[in-house]
């Protein structure tokens, strides 16, 4: 048994999810071998540690069956801390990194009508009063609901070097392809193309500097989601559900999808959570609370919940977002703690 014999063995033990192995993804950091016992040290960039404890499963059972004279298989398996992963994103070097960008942050939910867009732009507006330089990327390309829920009708401007040039509503830089088409034009397009739309949006806007830019993805969990994930260089994720178990479902196929992508999960955002009635009774629609043990579940901060207000929808329909038209309502409160708690994941 020697080191390149382990490392061999280690070669066949697959990423779950992936058809790349953990020796390729770069993932084996060091191998010792004493004698008939071996001790392997792998890293990952992910904070899941039930993924962490799946990959040393597969790791024993390979070496047992590679060297059937083996004595012990010692498996440590790092895993880091939110904070970590997204201070060293998975799968992104320091060369791709958006210039002048500190953070990339995806807000995703695994169906639709969970209010991930009224999420992401209230966010930005609450992160943006906290003092901090934010953008907003509208990665749905079928559907753009950016622009109507920031009070945006017009087309960027072009910079000499053919860059596009963000749109500011409310303190938060703006893009979309909704700025760009006709609001009653359908976007017919393909995979290829709006991956490619999205690489020009990112690369080639002219965002200067931010702290945070929000990337507002589609609703869904297809190749098109995963694309996008790989596309940006995210440095971690937000999922938006809402709490009955028929979104939670979804919803954890959207955390399996970020965690396929290598792409950190900064945590949940409850959306929905109840509704307060005029006589000052709280009236759980949906049911409460999923979005919280599913976070509990997996191990992963739960950032708040949003109860059902008519004002917040009203301030996406009107294109002023709730958190910058009432402030200090308390659904704007709501939005202005779950963009506390990410900030605090974040450190």
């Amino acid at each position: 048994m020697t080191q390149d014999a382990v490392l061999a063995a280690l070669r066949t033990v697959k990423y779950p999810g992936y058809s790349r192995d953990i020796v390729s993804f770069g993932l084996v950091k060091d191998i010792q071998i004493d004698g008939n016992a071996v001790g392997v040290l792998v890293e990952l960039t992910t904070p899941n540690p039930e993924l962490g404890q799946q990959i040393a499963d597969q790791i024993r059972a390979t070496l047992r069956n590679a060297f059937p004279d083996l004595s012990d298989a010692h498996v440590q398996v790092k895993v880091p801390t939110p904070q970590q992963a997204a201070a060293t994103p998975g799968g992104v070097s320091q060369k791709q990194r958006l210039p002048g960008i500190r953070r990339v942050i995806a807000i995703a939910s695994g169906k639709g009508g969970v209010g991930k867009s009224t999420c992401s732009v209230n966010l930005a507006c609450a992160l943006q009063q906290l003092g901090a330089r934010v953008g907003l990327l509208d990665a749905d390309i079928y559907g753009p609901s950016i622009p109507l829920m920031m009070g945006i009708h017009q087309k960027p401007n072009v910079t000499e070097d053919d860059h596009l040039m963000p749109i500011d509503s409310h303190g938060v830089k703006l893009m979309s392809i909704g700025f760009l088409i006709d609001p009653e034009q359908a976007v017919i397009w393909r995979g290829p193309m709006i991956q490619k739309t999205i690489q020009q949006f990112v690369n080639q806007v002219a965002w200067g500097e931010l702290d945070y830019l929000l990337v507002d993805l589609p609703p869904g969990t297809g190749d098109a989601q995963l694309s996008l994930c790989q596309t940006v260089p995210l440095d971690g994720g937000v999922v938006v559900t809402t709490p009955q178990e028929a979104s939670l479902g979804v919803v954890r196929k959207g955390i399996t999808m970020f965690e396929k992508v290598q792409v950190p999960l900064l945590g949940i955002v409850e959306n929905m959570s109840y509704f307060t009635a005029p006589d000052g009774s709280r009236v759980e629609l949906f049911g409460h609370g999923g979005g919280r043990a599913e976070a509990t579940r997996k191990n992963i901060p739960f950032l708040g919940e949003v109860p059902l207000f008519v004002a917040i929808r009203e301030g996406g329909d009107s294109g002023i977002p709730i958190t910058v038209s009432q402030p200090n309502s308390a659904p704007a409160q709501a939005f202005m703690n779950v963009a506390k708690a990410l900030q605090a994941v974040l450190g």
